[in-house]
């Protein structure tokens, strides 16, 4: 059994209240099957100044973590030996300093998501950090939250951010990402298969310097820049000498060249002078025209300065008729004031002669009332005379109720018959709106239909348009094809649940979801020669399997994969035809992949390890399981689902062909039921006929019945009438006297209104003289207008022939100013030039020696082009390339100066940068590998590490070879995955990282379970060798991680063992007394001497 320390362990569970001493050995409680109590606030950063160096940690906090719910480690300042059994969780300490100072879970080799470093079950998880600083202690707490896989960092306990946190580890010169440094189970194999190279930067960023790894850098980059300065200047050396050479063997052809260009640029000059002379000859033009204007202008304005006078006069006689015509507009009015009032005194005069009338009108209504009522008496007595003869000559009627009894009877039943018809006709007609109301559903079902399969057309010509133009075409061609041809998958698989079109949509490519499906070989051919080579579009086409895979039955019957969660295989998950269907099963083995769900998730890796299935879809993953070629080891990948797009449309073929069945047989119904409307409406007609006679005839029979009882009914209302006359008489006498009173007093008022009347009449007479006077007076006024007006006509004729011979002249001379405009603007074209820029001196002074008309210009120029066109055979592009390499060659004799004071610059500061850096860590491998060597031959081994490169100016190439020797009949071999044994591997990363303890400037170093591959011989002196070196005086801090110890090791004080236990009879965190565990403990320490 080990000794154990002399330092007792100490559990500190995070439920305490208060901050508790440190004690450098302690217990760590694992509650994976408790349930932890609420957490109290952890304890304030220790400002302790004892033998931990900067950065090193002091407290390590962890909350829902892996297998803890509750724990807290205090470790101690040297080495600190972590141990337990395997899965109590010493490795979740590990995890939790990496992820606690900000590493990438990746690293771990565990998990690539921080969400699954939580307690399964739990919802959040905490991980703290407590870092020792001389300025005050550094506490980085880190919260996970597992739904959004995302964390929540604080310093101190004050939010902030991960590059925070990052710079503040970094500060401290922690590397949880370095292997020399931080070395977690899962990763201790990967430090033998590090590179020379790779060896060399991480021992450079642990113990080097921090300028030794950035001096490096600057190497690398400054020798890759050189290499290409290199090339660079060499490649154009090279290029400018082949450019000199190409360009002397075309220069005779450039001076030919140059000498039709000189002829060239005469006839340039000559084109750009002749659009000057033309301008010129132009503006001459426009100079007279505008002289002439300028007079026609003056010409105007006197003319117009003679109309002023006439045009006062008209002034002044407008003025007087606008006088003249108030005075007869002022007459007229009163006028017809005064006729207006004479109009009202006739008006009164016709309302007094009316009421006379109506007076006479009254007396003769009267008189005529009496005498029509004397008339009408005598009419009366007549009629009574007449109606009793008729009375007595009535035939007796009893004989007639038989005949009536009977037509009642008739007219009874026909009505009954009549009532049941058109009862079946309201059934009928029921039963016809029932049916339509039936169709009209049936129809808007279908319609539905319609739409979603629009909706999934729409998608398909949205995404894949060619796709969608082939599938209209397949629609109306397809008696070009023997066999069957089916659509693009996605348009006939009909999911039976939207939510499993994902499965299907993940499954299946997407090249395979939109590919038409064909039976035949040759069908596939028409369609893809028509279609892809006609038609250039773009689709895809697959063949059905001869013989039907779609009722393959699976290897493996779904009853038995219940178990583990699953519902279906994806091919029962949706309908389509049979050709599509084998071609998938086929294809994808529909038939062969079971879909899970959540369930099936949580016990992924039985499922995968029970089953052997190929391929597993859980509700929103799907896993890929293959078995290694080499190791013939179960590998799984997962990926997670993406949303499905096309499939989420669901269109029943087989409930749609039902309702158009079903609509068919409604419209048969509806059929027979308007036939048989049509004959009852045709037999209720003649009921209804037969109906109409009956009542006539019974009509006919009861007014022969009734003819006496009216004739005597008639006689006695007559009677009344008649004595109803005779009491209303008139006195017409003395209707007569009053009538008349009254007309003679209207008689006397109408007199005194004729009188008034005629007054009236007097006064308009004269207003009507005194109009007659004004306008008089008026008419004369206009006669003279008019003569003043004839005047001004004519001089204003005279006035605008001189005016119209002005416009012409000012269009003309606008038209002549914008001809001068244009051969200005082509000029200057011609010439290059601005529209504010003059003409350069060189064109003035070419233009001086060149003729000024245009015959000379034209003449010179038929010669001069005659004499450019002699020169043949030339080559403009020669020229141009010519002149381009002669910019080329002075460019790139510039550059490649440049690029060579360049080079010797960047050549100079390699010199330096090699010195600052190579020098030191030629010192630091040296002192490496003298510990290196000492600790291998302190095991009677031997080793060596050297630094190797196999060119010294490859600077990226430089790394660090481990040599080792484990027996002493063979030779130093270097440490590679191959040459070694896992043990001697274990060994030899253990003793270089052992190397670098007393020379690494990092705050603390971790190595998990590297022990584990060791023989005991090797074990216990690595272990012996860890001590001694992790316990020196000024070292950091040192972790081991180990599932079990040898007997009989050496231990020193200065170790601090941390006890990891685990297991169902755990003490809860809410019932752990420390107190009381402190003070058995000291107890047992004072008893132990006596004993």
């Amino acid at each position: 059994m080990a000794t154990p320390s002399k330092k007792t362990s100490t559990p500190i569970p995070l439920a305490s209240k208060r901050a508790l001493p440190r004690d450098p050995s302690s217990e760590v409680p694992s509650k994976k099957k408790s349930s932890a109590p609420p957490a109290a606030p952890p304890p304030l950063p220790l400002q302790s100044s004892g033998p931990f160096v900067e950065g090193s940690i002091v407290r390590i906090a962890m909350e829902n973590f892996l297998t803890y719910d509750i724990c807290e480690v205090s470790p101690g300042p040297h080495l600190n030996m972590i141990i337990g059994a395997n899965g109590t969780g010493k490795s979740s300490i590990v995890c939790a300093i990496c992820l606690g100072l900000a590493g990438k879970p990746a690293f771990m080799g565990r998990a690539d998501k921080v969400g699954f470093f939580v307690k399964r079950g739990c919802s959040k998880g905490m991980v703290e950090i407590e870092l020792f600083r001389t300025s005050g202690n550094l506490v980085i707490t880190r919260e996970i939250d597992v739904a959004k896989n995302q964390s929540f960092w604080f310093i101190n306990k004050k939010p902030t951010t991960q590059k925070v946190v990052e710079e503040q580890v970094a500060a401290l010169n922690i590397q949880v990402g370095n292997l020399c440094q931080f070395l977690p189970q899962d990763k201790v194999g990967e430090f033998a298969k590090l590179s020379k190279i790779e060896l060399l930067e991480a021992t450079e960023k642990s113990i080097g310097p921090p300028e030794m790894h950035r001096y490096h850098c600057e190497l690398k980059n400054f020798r890759e820049k050189e290499k290409q300065l290199e090339t660079s200047c060499k490649e154009k050396t090279e290029y400018l000498e082949k450019m000199i050479q190409r360009n002397e063997r075309y220069k005779q052809d450039v001076e030919r060249f140059y000498e039709r260009k000189r002829h060239l640029d005469l006839i340039e000059m000559l084109e750009a002078k002749r659009p000057w002379v033309e301008y010129e000859n132009v503006r001459q033009e426009y100079e007279e025209v505008k002289l002439a204007r300028d007079r026609a202008k003056e010409e105007v304005r006197k003319l117009k300065e003679g109309q002023i006078p006439m045009t006062r006069q008209i002034e002044e006689i407008e003025r007087q008729r606008h006088n003249l015509e108030a005075l007869i507009k002022e007459k007229a009015t009163n006028i017809k004031e005064t006729s207006q009032k004479c109009k009202q005194k006739q008006d009164v005069i016709e309302r007094k002669d009316k009421h006379i009338e109506e007076l006479q009108q009254a007396l003769t209504v009267k008189q005529n009332e009496e005498h029509d009522r004397q008339r009408r008496i005598s009419n009366t007595r007549k009629m009574i005379e007449d109606l009793q003869n008729e009375l007595k000559t009535a035939e007796n009627c009893e004989n007639l109720q038989p005949q009536i009894d009977a037509i009642t009877n008739d007219l009874r039943r026909v009505q009954d018959e009549k009532a049941l018809c058109e009862g079946e006709i309201i059934d009928k007609r029921r039963e016809k709106e029932t049916l339509e109301k039936e169709k009209k559903s049936v129809d808007d079902h279908i319609v539905r239909f319609d739409n979603l399969m629009n909706q999934k057309e729409d998608k398909l010509r949205q995404r894949y348009r060619d796709t969608y133009d082939a599938v209209l075409w397949l629609r109306s061609n397809r008696d070009k094809f023997k066999q069957r041809v089916c659509e693009p998958i996605m348009l006939t698989i009909n999911m039976k649940d939207n939510k499993n079109a994902k499965y299907i949509e993940n499954h299946i490519s997407s090249n395979d979801l939109r590919a038409f499906v064909f039976e035949s070989q040759e069908d596939m051919e028409v369609f893809l020669k028509e279609v892809r080579d006609n038609k250039k579009l773009r689709v895809n086409a697959v063949i059905a399997p001869e013989s039907s895979y779609a009722d393959k039955v699976p290897s493996r019957s779904l009853n038995e994969l219940k178990q583990y969660g699953f519902f279906s295989y994806l091919r029962e998950l949706f309908d389509a035809p049979d050709p599509v269907m084998s071609y998938l099963c086929r294809q994808y083995h529909i038939h062969e992949v079971p879909v899970g769900t959540e369930r099936t998730r949580e016990i992924i890796e039985q499922v995968i390890q029970e089953t052997r299935l190929k391929q597993i879809y859980t509700a929103e993953e799907k896993y890929v399981v293959k078995a290694s070629f080499y190791s013939n080891k179960v590998i799984s990948s997962n990926t997670s689902l993406k949303v499905a797009q096309f499939l989420t449309v669901t269109v029943d073929l087989e409930q749609r062909r039902h309702l158009e069945e079903q609509l068919k047989e409604i419209n048969r119904k509806l059929q027979a039921v308007e036939s048989g409307m049509i004959t009852l409406r045709e037999t209720n007609k003649h009921l209804e006929h037969k109906d109409n006679e009956l009542r006539q005839k019974k009509k006919e029979l009861l007014e022969r019945k009734t003819k006496k009882r009216q004739l005597e009914q008639k006689i006695n209302s007559k009677l009344g009438s008649l004595k109803l006359m005779e009491q209303d008489t008139c006195n017409l006498e003395e209707e007569e006297r009053k009538a008349n009173t009254k007309i003679k007093e209207i008689n006397v008022q109408k007199a005194k209104l004729v009188t008034e009347l005629t007054n009236l009449l007097k006064i308009c007479t004269s207003l009507h003289i005194q109009k007659v006077d004004l306008i008089l007076q008026n008419t004369t006024v206009i006669s003279k207008k008019n003569k003043l007006e004839s005047d001004y006509m004519a001089a204003s004729s005279q006035l605008r022939l001189t005016e119209q011979h002005f416009i012409e002249l000012d269009e003309n001379r606008q038209r002549l100013l914008q001809k001068c405009k244009e051969l200005m603007k082509r000029a200057r074209q011609v010439c290059n030039l601005g529209a504010e820029q003059t003409v350069p001196q060189e064109y003035q002074t070419a233009f001086q020696d060149l003729p000024n008309t245009l015959d000379e210009i034209d003449a010179l120029l038929t010669e001069e082009r005659s004499r450019a066109s002699c020169f043949t055979g030339l080559n403009p592009t020669v020229v141009q390339e010519y002149t381009k390499r002669e910019e080329e060659i002075e460019q790139l004799t510039e550059e490649l100066k440049i690029k060579k004071v360049e080079l010797d610059k960047y050549r100079e500061n390699i010199s330096q940068v090699k010195e600052r850096w190579l020098n030191p860590l030629k010192e630091l491998v040296e002192k490496i590998n003298e510990k290196f060597s000492h600790f291998f031959s302190s095991m009677q081994c031997a080793g060596e590490v050297d630094l190797h490169t196999e060119n010294e100016e490859d600077y990226d190439k430089y790394g660090i070879r481990i040599r080792v020797k484990f027996r002493t009949n063979t030779q130093l071999q270097e440490l590679t995955p191959h040459h070694q044994s896992g043990g001697e591997r274990s060994v030899s990363t253990m003793l270089y990282l052992m190397a670098l303890q007393e020379l690494n400037r990092c705050p603390f170093r971790v190595v998990d379970e590297i022990n584990q591959g060791m023989d005991p011989i090797n074990e216990r002196r690595v272990f012996e060798l860890v001590v001694n070196t992790a316990c020196k005086e000024n070292t950091s801090q040192y972790f081991f991680i180990t599932p079990k110890l040898l007997q009989n090791l050496p231990y020193s004080d200065k170790m601090t063992i941390l006890f990891v236990y685990n297991g169902p009879h755990m003490l809860e965190p809410n019932r752990w007394n420390l107190k009381a565990f402190q003070r058995r403990r000291r107890r047992i320490t004072f008893t132990q001497p006596s004993q």
